[in-house]
């Protein structure tokens, strides 16, 4: 696996301190402060229905992944939190967590290989709190369907997940969890990434290394929106 190129260790050790302590507990009970941005593009045809706004509260974002385990809200659950759940943790854009590989999950080592799109930078990660235990559940579950491919998630059909199937998902299971007038599009899950970072007081360079933006225009757009930039001014 290669690895991330952060500016210096000791920001690299303040990013991962920020992120343990705001991962180390259930996943269920997530503490974020997030802001969104970017909506579905226009389906040709089709008016594209508006967003009654663009940020998420800490509660509906606990609910998103909650709502995963309630009756008739996924076809899969464990496959659907863990789904979400990386998404959120790692900033993944749709495609990338369709195009993992079974071989970029290394269990033993609690480390993944994040293959970035958009000439963005790929890296490693470390596997958080509660999400070894949600590969795990998933993989227990992909095994009894025998798939026929190395992707890590599949459909039920046994073949890789397209970026359709995902958009359905987070739509439905945001349906299932009251939040259906937000009308909540995947790339939310990246934005929450970024935003939660900066407002826990992770340095900008290296959410921009985590996310694995080329330009830091990218990602000063977090400092931007992030209300957390203004807690310390006096």
């Amino acid at each position: 696996m290669s690895s991330l190129s952060p500016t210096s260790d000791n920001l690299w050790n303040q990013v991962w301190e920020t992120i343990r302590a705001n991962f180390n507990h259930s996943p269920n009970s997530l503490t974020l402060n997030t802001t969104f941005i970017l909506g579905a593009p226009p389906t040709a045809g089709r008016k594209r229905r508006e967003r009654s706004r663009e940020h998420l509260t800490p509660e509906e974002v606990a609910k998103l992944l909650e709502a995963t385990k309630l009756p008739g809200a996924s076809r899969n659950p464990e496959r659907d939190y863990c789904i979400m759940l990386l998404m959120f943790r790692h900033g993944l854009r749709v495609s990338e967590v369709c195009n993992l590989k079974l071989s970029d999950v290394d269990l033993e080592q609690k480390v993944f290989h994040v293959k970035r799109l958009k000439n963005c930078a790929s890296g490693d990660h470390p596997l958080f709190n509660g999400e070894p235990r949600a590969i795990q559940a998933w993989l227990k579950e992909r095994t009894k369907m025998h798939p026929h491919c190395n992707t890590l998630f599949v459909s039920e059909r046994r073949k890789p997940l397209s970026r359709s199937m995902v958009f359905e998902m987070v739509k439905r299971i945001g349906a299932a969890a009251g939040l259906a007038d937000l009308n909540i599009h995947p790339h939310m899950l990246r934005h929450a990434c970024g935003y939660n970072l900066i407002n826990h007081g992770a340095d900008v360079r290296i959410v921009q290394s985590f996310l694995g933006h080329r330009s830091i225009q990218s990602t000063v757009i977090y400092t931007q929106l992030a209300p957390g930039r203004f807690t310390n001014l006096y």
